[in-house]
């Protein structure tokens, strides 16, 4: 009897002591008089298989529920000490017990990994629509609502090819102004472009290889590397909009 019971304990590779209690708690089930046995091997005392626990997490849940409410963007540590300068005194240990129990913990936002860039020297093309040059612009309103402006411009002769502004501009309608402009112009055959996730999007770089183009990225935080598309965007902003927000303020 005391091997079977062995063996129904040895299998079920309880590390903890909660672990071993429900171990015991399923063997009530099937072997009621196997109970002393099954303490005695998983070294378990009678007394703390029959504990109950007198923890009362009330008065922190509340606490912790109200911190989450007026600071729903701060983390533990920081609800720690806030807990900690109201005068109660608590372990963090068992803070973050009960803090992990309620669902509190905030998702961690993991910054993405972009493959090595490799700079390269900006020279003129030789012919027409054989390179673009691509970027974002933002500003606003005198109503101060923000919109972007996506530029597109040839190399070859620094050709404006098109303007798209809009509040929001997404992967989709980038694409949508290529498919445009190839159509109107022909297909190049590389565009540069900084790291803007609208440009590194997977439906962006499936659609560069579905149709052959190049697609050079610049180093992170090098703009000077674009530097064509960011020399318009300066006309742009001084000669466009900044010039029609100060015919609207002298009307």
């Amino acid at each position: 009897m005391e091997l079977d019971t062995a063996k129904y304990v040895i299998e079920k590779k309880a590390l903890k002591p909660c672990d071993k209690r429900m171990i015991i708690v399923d063997m009530r089930k099937e072997r009621p008089k196997d109970i002393s046995k099954a303490c005695r091997l998983l070294k378990l005392s009678r007394s703390s298989l029959c504990y109950t626990s007198i923890k009362d997490d009330v008065t922190v849940m509340v606490q912790l529920e109200n911190l989450a409410k007026q600071n729903p963007v701060e983390g533990f540590w920081k609800c720690y000490y806030r807990i900690r300068n109201t005068g109660t005194v608590i372990n963090h240990k068992r803070l973050h017990r009960v803090y992990k129990k309620m669902g509190l913990p905030l998702r961690r936002k993991v910054k993405k990994r972009l493959a090595a860039r490799v700079k390269e020297p900006l020279s003129k093309p030789d012919y027409f629509t054989q390179t673009w040059s691509i970027d974002f612009m933002s500003d606003a309103l005198s109503n101060g609502t923000k919109f972007r402006s996506f530029n597109v411009i040839d190399d070859y002769n620094r050709e404006i090819l098109f303007i798209e502004t809009d509040y929001s501009l997404k992967s989709s309608r980038v694409i949508w102004v290529l498919k445009h402009l190839i159509n109107r112009y022909g297909k190049p055959q590389k565009i540069r472009m900084d790291n803007g996730p609208e440009f590194v999007a997977k439906l962006s770089r499936q659609w560069s290889v579905a149709n052959e183009i190049e697609f050079k990225y610049i180093q992170p935080g090098k703009p000077t590397q674009n530097a064509y598309v960011e020399r318009f965007n300066k006309t742009y902003r001084e000669s466009v909009l900044m010039l029609i927000c100060l015919t609207a303020l002298m009307r």
